[in-house]
């Protein structure tokens, strides 16, 4: 891999994104709706709190819905060493950062540790296939999309062709 590629030019600019005081079973509505495998949770100061994954999600909600509606996404991060990158970094170092911390996504933060971005091992794939879109700049200064004002229309309306906004 080109060590001049930027993590930048790889990363989703415009993730959705869960704070991390929503619900499990809201994070489980919003990665169903937005097909994202992976869900940066955000405190409240934009700060990235960690990722969740499917997987991980489909676990917790085989709790009883009484307790789903209870259990917050700050339950499930907690106590969880977060590892970011830069957009500026390399994309060859962020990658060997994924392989020895043994993960499929990795937040992309600014300075301050404010999620910015995510880079996901999908995005290396694609890479590697000459598949992957520059991120131009009007995407990168997009803000990551959060589950408000509405969340995204479900996923089975995408695979109709009703666009996505």
């Amino acid at each position: 891999m080109d060590e001049r590629l930027s993590v930048s030019a790889l990363m989703d600019g415009a993730p959705y994104a869960i704070g991390e005081d929503e619900t499990v079973l809201m994070a489980w509505e919003v990665v169903e709706r937005c097909g994202q495998s992976h869900l940066p949770v955000v405190r409240r100061d934009g700060c990235c709190a960690g990722v969740l994954d499917r997987a991980e999600l489909a676990v917790a909600c085989a709790d009883p819905a009484v307790t789903l509606s209870r259990r917050r996404v700050r339950d499930l991060v907690r106590g969880r060493r977060t590892v970011t990158v830069h957009a500026e970094e390399p994309a060859p170092r962020a990658a060997a950062v994924m392989t020895e911390e043994r993960i499929d996504a990795l937040p992309v933060t600014d300075p301050r540790g404010r999620l910015t971005g995510l880079l996901t091992a999908r995005d290396f794939v694609a890479a590697a296939a000459g598949l992957h879109r520059r991120t131009g700049p009007a995407q990168q200064a997009a803000l990551v999309r959060t589950t408000l004002p509405g969340l995204p229309p479900r996923r089975r309306e995408q695979e109709h062709g009703i666009p996505i906004p």
